[in-house]
């Protein structure tokens, strides 16, 4: 069996190549716009159809770049395929014509090409043509043919019909029949073309000499090489019945809508028979040679003839059906007659619309411009007529539109700029509706992702930042987070963010902060401090990934919250040599005499820096105090007989920062009868050592003003020098009169003379009284330095000689008066005094203390003119 199927194959590929060899290579044809080729059928896979590359003028090397493919419709079988590498279209299974168009006539493929970049779309059509693959058949393969002996020559007994699927030539062309003596056989020629035979009696039959005959019937084809089918007939000579049925007419014709139901009556048969009794009793069938499709729609009632419905018709399928009914009585010799009945089917609108997708182009960038094709469509209906015909439409509110290419071929466009951001997705809903009545519809949804572009910058969450940091803080801490959005997606939002250069007080500015470039923390990489650095800004900058990239900046205030970690720094008074600052106070000195004042600074700002002080330690706690706010060191009573002459004290000096800082100074007072002439502590200026090393500010600024207060007195002695000798050589011989001189020995300023000599400096507008105390230098006898002190300051702000001379009596000058704004007259005794101002917050004014010196007594005078 496999090895005679397998030559039967062999023998029909070599029918099929000897076919092409006669006929040639397939030509294309233009048929109503379209490519049209033809090719039998029974080819085998790889076969050679056409070239659509050359034929349609299409390059090959692109093909496969610009997926050139036949679309067919979901389900189909796909008989041809296209080669891209060469363009060729070939065989992709075995066709079988008959399986393929089951109805007769011109059986084509109808081929769907479609090709991208551009989108082009190319119909074509592929006539399968038949070949003698089928061989004719009998519906039985032994006939019993019953004939009265009673028949006239002549008689025609019509035979059953073969059947061949093959069309044209291919199809049974003619019968023939064995010889014989009685009968003979015609080849007649039906309405369509299709043959059959009948028998014709030629001799008399005899019933008593010979009861049967067996002749053999062959049908022949038309094809090449011929094919044929043979059966054998049995002719049974029967007694006589000589009257056989006759319908009304030999043919019949019924029209009937596809969606008739089961049991729906087709037609009423009616034949006649002039015999009586069982020769005139008819049943009705379908013939021999009905195919098998019409026996499973139809049913003939044997009885009554009626021919009812019994499957489901469809129109799609099959627009007419042709039945074939005989009638044969019950008598013996009964003779069959037939009758064709043509079944016309009529279409309803039972097919809705099918929306097939042969391309999408997903997913589509936002920019992409206007018109851009989205997706083919191909929209069909299977009904007729209007109930065919479909128009397709998409919503309204959608970006997209519509556009016939060809019939039933629709493409999805785009009529406007998409926006991803605005609308990442759309769900484009597609409406394909027939004419029929009622209208079907069919609703398809296709999904169109949109694709980002890089079209947003970055922007922060807010338009600056403002980050407020506790010096001192340890380096490497979070000081301040920022953040961005981007609302694109994917590479495009993703950000990274970087701090601009630039430098903060000269130093770059990654010396002093970093950034996490994925999360936007920003850490201190230094410890900051209040006291050198307040605030300062930069610029942080957020880049997306995207191409090309996009950033946006910001600017991030930072501001150093200062923290109590200065403690406050004593400048006055100054211990000597590492010593106790010691002071001396006179006995006779009474209440709310002004010993001195303690002086400090503190580095740090608002409270922190707010200084208070107290009287920690203390002989006698009676005897002295101390202002909390200007440091002041004062007497409460006069001193006693029984009060120790020497007191300590220790002052503390404390901020208000939390947790508070102090710091403290020791003081030893020697109570003394006279004032010597010794510098007291509270004199000194100059910060100890390990002070100085600890606060370079408050060396580069004592150099400062040491330099400044050097030139200052520099020139001051130069002048004072100059205008002393000018004024020795007009007032030579005079003597030191007291009203002109606050340092003459034996001279007692009157208050007016001290409120007209400018030896004592004021303070100016807005600043803290200085103290200021004249103490001797060890300079020559008659010298007179006066040191003035703020309160808060270890920087001084300048320094210079005030020349004081004794007043002396001359003739020419006794009756003049000092100009305006000259106070000062200067004697052939020139004495210098050393004034020192300094700056401080303010602080209610303390008085100036004035000490003139000569070579063996000091008098201390307050700058309130009145005399201690």
């Amino acid at each position: 069996m496999g090895a005679g199927a397998g030559s039967g194959r062999g023998l029909l590929f070599l029918h099929s190549l000897l076919f092409l060899l006669l006929a040639g290579p397939p030509a294309p044809r233009l048929a109503s716009g379209q490519l049209r080729y033809a090719v039998p059928e029974e080819l085998e896979h790889g076969a050679f159809v056409a070239n659509l590359g050359e034929d349609l003028g299409l390059d090959v090397s692109t093909l496969s770049a610009r997926r050139f493919r036949i679309v067919s419709r979901a389900g189909a079988r796909q008989h041809l395929e296209v080669n891209l590498e060469n363009g060729i279209l070939f065989v992709n299974e075995r066709i079988d014509r008959e399986e393929v168009c089951e109805a007769g006539g011109t059986c084509l493929l109808h081929l769907q090409l479609l090709v991208e970049s551009p989108l082009e779309l190319y119909r074509v059509e592929v006539e399968v043509l038949d070949i003698n693959d089928h061989a004719p058949t009998f519906p039985w393969q032994e006939y019993v043919l019953e004939v009265a002996e009673s028949a006239v020559l002549g008689a025609r007994f019509p035979l059953e019909s073969a059947q061949d699927p093959d069309v044209g030539t291919n199809s049974v062309h003619t019968y023939r029949l064995s010889p014989n003596g009685f009968f003979s056989l015609e080849v007649q020629t039906r309405s369509d073309a299709s043959k059959f035979a009948e028998l014709v009696l030629e001799r008399a039959l005899d019933r008593e000499q010979q009861r049967a005959h067996r002749v053999l019937l062959t049908a022949l084809d038309g094809g090449v090489p011929e094919r044929s089918g043979t059966a054998h007939i049995l002719v049974t000579v029967l007694d006589a019945n000589d009257n056989v049925p006759v319908f009304d007419q030999p043919s019949y014709g019924v029209s009937l809508p596809e969606d008739a139901p089961a049991g729906t009556l087709v037609i009423q048969l009616n034949a006649t028979d002039l015999d009586e009794g069982p020769n005139g009793e008819i049943e009705y069938s379908f013939s021999g040679h009905a195919p098998p499709r019409v026996r499973e729609l139809f049913h003939v009632e044997p009885r009554s003839g009626q021919v009812l419905l019994k499957g489901p018709l469809d129109y799609e399928r099959a627009t007419l059906h042709e039945l074939y009914v005989q009638a044969k009585d019950r008598g013996p010799s009964a003779v069959a007659v037939h009758c064709r009945v043509l079944v016309h089917l009529l279409d309803v609108n039972d097919n809705a619309p099918e929306v097939t997708l042969t391309s999408v182009s997903t997913p589509v960038l936002e920019d992409a411009p206007p018109g851009t094709v989205i997706a083919v469509i191909s929209v069909l209906d299977r009904d007729s007529g209007d109930n065919g015909r479909v128009s397709c439409e998409v919503s309204p509110d959608i970006p997209f539109e519509l556009r016939s290419s060809f019939r039933n071929y629709y493409t999805l466009v785009t009529t406007q700029a998409l926006d991803r951001e605005v609308v990442p997705e759309y769900n484009v809903s597609i409406t394909a509706r027939d004419m029929g009545s009622p209208a079907l519809l069919t609703l398809s949804t296709l999904t169109v992702p949109v694709s980002d572009v890089n079209d947003n910058a970055p922007r922060f969450l807010q338009p600056s930042y403002s980050v407020y940091v506790m010096e001192n803080n340890a380096p490497g801490a979070s000081i301040c987070s920022v953040s961005a959005l981007d609302p694109d997606c994917q590479q495009n939002a993703y950000l990274s963010y970087s701090i601009a250069d630039g430098h903060i007080h000269g130093m770059p500015v990654g010396t002093y902060v970093s950034i996490n470039s994925d999360s936007g923390h920003m850490y201190a990489l230094r410890s900051l401090d209040y006291e050198q650095i307040r605030s300062f800004q930069i610029q942080v900058q957020a880049q997306d990934a995207g191409f090309p990239p996009l950033s946006a900046n910001v600017t991030v205030h930072i501001f150093v919250l200062d923290q109590n970690d200065n403690a406050p720094v004593i400048v006055s008074p100054m211990p000597r040599n590492g010593s106790v600052a010691t002071e001396l106070v006179p006995r006779s000195a009474g209440p709310g005499y002004l010993v001195g004042t303690v002086s400090a600074v503190d580095a740090d700002t608002g409270l922190n820096s707010r200084l208070s002080y107290q009287l920690l330690q203390a002989t006698d706690f009676t005897l002295f105090s101390v202002a909390p706010d200007t440091g002041e060191l004062r007497t409460l009573r006069s001193f006693l007989v029984q009060d120790a002459t020497r007191q300590r004290l220790v002052v503390q000096v404390r901020d208000g920062g939390q947790p508070a800082l102090s710091a403290t100074v020791s003081l030893l007072l020697s109570v003394v009868e006279t004032m010597p002439q010794t510098l007291s502590d509270f004199s000194e200026f100059s910060l100890p050592p390990e002070d100085s090393s600890s606060s370079p500010l408050t060396v580069y600024l004592l150099v400062s003003l040491g330099s400044i207060s050097f030139t200052f007195l520099l020139a001051i002695l130069i002048l004072t020098a100059i205008r002393c000798r000018g004024e020795r050589r007009s007032c030579r011989g005079d003597g030191c009169s007291p009203p002109r001189c606050h340092c003459c020995p034996g001279s007692t300023p009157s208050p007016e003379s001290l409120k007209t000599s400018n030896l004592t400096a004021q303070p100016p507008a807005g600043t803290t009284a200085a103290t200021c105390l004249d103490v001797p230098a060890g300079g020559p006898p008659g010298y007179c330095y006066k040191v003035c002190l703020g309160p808060e300051s270890a920087q001084s702000d300048f320094m210079f000689l005030k020349p004081c001379s004794p007043p002396w009596n001359n003739e020419k000058d006794s009756g003049k008066q000092s100009r305006p704004g000259q106070h000062l007259q200067v004697s052939k005794q020139v004495t210098p005094c050393l004034v020192v101002l300094t700056s401080a917050p303010q602080v209610p004014p303390a008085p100036s203390l004035s000490l003139c010196c000569e070579r063996n007594q000091a008098r201390l005078f307050p700058e309130n003119n009145q005399r201690l």
